[in-house]
Parts: C-alpha cells; structure tokens; sequence
C-alpha cells in the first residue's frame, strides 16, 4: 500500500492536504509537514481546513499558507486527508474532497472506516506525525527544520508529551531524529503550552467550578457551557487539554469534557488510564477514537447526557 501511495506521489504534480475540523497538533503538523515536503519535491500542494489555525499553532512553519476556501478540486490528482477515520470529518466540504480522483488517507484512529483504498492505517501508532514520518523516511525525503518541527509537534501532541500508551519505542527514535535534524524541543514546547491568553486561564478557573467525581471518583468530568466561553471572552479552542485535568487525580481511570456547541447538544472529550478503553463508550452515541482518546456528540441536556455515559460506562 505504501508503494502505491509513494507511485501516486511521484506521478501527481497537484496535490490537495486536509484534516478534521477543530484542528489539533498532530492534524495540523502532519499536514505542514506534507506540503512543506511535497514543495520541495516541485509539486504543487495546498492545505485547505475548515476552521482557522489555532492561535497556539500559528507559529508552525508555513502555517500561513493554510486556505479556508476549497476552489475547484478538478485541479488536483490527489487528496491527502489526514489523520480522519471518516471523510465526513473535514467538514461541510467532504463531498466535493469527494470528487477528487485519488484519496490518499493517513491516520491512527481504531475507529477508522477504510473509506479510501489507497491509505496507511496503524492503529498501534502514536500519531498520524508519526505514520507521515514513515513515509516521508521511506521516500528518503529531504528532513529540513522545518518538516522536522512539524511532524515533531504532531507526535508530542498526540502522545501528551509522550505520556500516552501510544508512546512506544518508535515514536520515541522518530521523535530522537527529529530533533536530531532540527526541531527544537524546548521552542515547541513554550509555543504550545505556554503561551495561553488570559481567556483561558478566566475559563478554566470557571470550569473547574464544574468537576465532578463518580462512581467512586474513578470518573472525572468538568463542563463547559456557552454562557463559560461568553463570560470569559474564551472560545472553543481555549477547551484544548482541559480533558486531561480530571485524569490528573490518582483514582481517576476516565476523564470527560462535556463541551456545550449548541443548546442541548455537546461534544464529549473522553480519556482514560491503562488498558480502559473509552473507544468503546464514544463508539455508543456514534463517535470514535483510540483505546485512550475518543470522542462523541450528543444531543440533549447536560444532566441527562452525564447519565447515559456513566450507565456506558459501568457497561465496561
């Protein structure tokens, strides 16, 4: 399958990159990443998302060449849409990224549903930075700084700051290498993680007025509502890692961030310890994920959301 992917690479001259909405490192470096590689090889690429690069992400290299509008997709041979278990999850565009002749899919999640017969999948892996590493090493591409600091993000991010499970001793080298070439692990790091606005420090002392502990406090959740975000001068994208504060108590085997989108309707960040597997949980109410990652919508008050997922979760 990696064969055919590097033949349609080499054949292709234009080339179209896309991810999921609400974009996080691993999405957003692995398609700098790409674009910056296939640039270099002379090819044409553009990297269309849905939604605006968050603002914590802005200083990946080439982050200003992302586009918000799609054009005419009869311009490109293929499509690479990364690090998506399901077309559908780039957005309102997916039937016209559709239409393009090759989709080309790279991602990690178990969850995924094989909609392109050309794509590398590997559920064990840390990140779709990763898998792109792979490939990009198997092409024996030119690993310039640049490439280097982006796929470097994708797999910190995905990992946790290679906390996660899916940390194993090949993210490990790949991530060893990359500094090795160029990416500077400390830079990175201040860029992601310390370099929040007051907004978000104002939201989460307001959510975590929210936390709650069940089922014998191995169940920890916070909410965020619109009227949070509206107080604060927050938005969604201030909600990034909140998910992982419940899962700092030692008891804790799951963690939930229940996001309010709309009335009645929420978008639910599930995490978890050990061998729990909270895939199967955001699977229920028609989401998905890893074993330790997963995510889900659902319509309906909050109060009867939290009851429906703590009844799946004693299922487990």
């Amino acid at each position: 399958m990696i064969n055919k992917i590097i033949e349609a690479i080499n054949e292709g001259q234009s080339f179209l990159i896309t991810s999921h909405v609400r974009l996080d490192g691993d999405a957003l470096g692995s398609e700098l990443a790409l674009f910056l590689t296939l640039s270099d090889l002379g090819k044409k690429a553009v990297i269309y998302n849905q939604d605006d690069t968050p603002k914590n992400y802005c200083f990946l290299p080439a982050a200003q060449k992302i586009v918000h509008k799609l054009g005419d997709v009869q311009q490109y041979d293929a499509a690479f849409v990364l690090d998506c278990s399901e077309l559908e999850r780039v957005g309102d565009k997916a039937a016209e990224i559709a239409k393009v002749n090759k989709i080309i899919n790279i991602d990690h999640h178990v969850s995924n549903g094989f909609f392109s017969p050309l794509r590398i999948l590997d559920a064990q892996a840390s990140s779709t930075g990763e898998l792109l590493y792979r490939l990009l090493k198997q092409m024996r591409c030119n690993m310039t700084r640049d490439i280097c600091t982006n796929l470097y993000t994708a797999i910190l991010t995905d990992t946790g700051g290679f906390r996660y499970s899916t940390t194993h001793k090949e993210t490990l080298w790949a991530a060893g290498n990359l500094v090795e070439s160029g990416a500077d692990p400390q830079w990175i790091s201040e860029n992601i993680y310390e370099s929040d606005s007051p907004a978000k420090l104002k939201l989460l002392a307001k959510v975590l007025e929210t936390l709650s502990l069940d089922l014998k406090n191995r169940v920890g959740s916070l909410v965020v509502t619109q009227n949070a975000l509206r107080d604060t001068g927050a938005s969604l994208e201030h909600t990034e890692g909140l998910v992982d504060i419940p899962r700092t108590i030692k008891e804790i085997s799951i963690s939930i961030l229940y996001t309010q989108l709309a009335d009645d309707y929420f978008k639910l960040s599930l995490r978890s310890k050990g061998s729990v597997n909270v895939e199967k949980i955001a699977k229920k109410f028609g989401g998905g994920g890893h074993i330790n990652a997963a995510a889900c919508k659902i319509k309906g008050d909050i109060d009867t959301i939290k009851f429906q997922i703590l009844q799946a979760i004693k299922e487990i």
